[in-house]
């Protein structure tokens, strides 16, 4: 059973930033792609970003230029580092492997707001 724990949300204004730590469990991780989702309320979850094995990232055109998604193979951990956050980033991260498992963590919650 893979395990998935997220941390660092919070609440910040307009333009400030965060950074979202995942640790995961259970898997090999150096070989998995890595990915953050998001889910705001109401709406369905979506891709932010992905990190291959090999460190190749691909983000969604939302957060494109202000989000970066990085890797600590050692550490089992995937990172999303968030600049000049929006309202709109408003939402619970998620991460998992890629393709996503049903073992989706607890997620941590991003407010973004003055």
């Amino acid at each position: 059973q893979v395990q998935f724990v997220e941390s660092g949300g919070g609440l910040v204004q307009p333009g400030g930033s965060l950074r979202l730590s995942c640790v995961g469990s259970s898997i090999i991780y150096r070989v998995f792609s890595m990915t953050w989702f998001r889910q705001a309320p109401g709406k369905e979850r979506e891709l932010v970003a992905i990190i291959s094995s090999s460190g190749d990232t691909k983000y969604a055109d939302s957060v494109k230029g202000r989000f970066t998604i990085s890797r600590d193979n050692a550490k089992k951990t995937v990172y999303l580092q968030m600049n000049s956050l929006e309202p709109e980033d408003t939402a619970v991260y998620y991460c998992n492997v890629d393709p996503p498992r049903d073992s989706w963590g607890q997620g941590t919650q991003v407010t973004v707001s003055s």
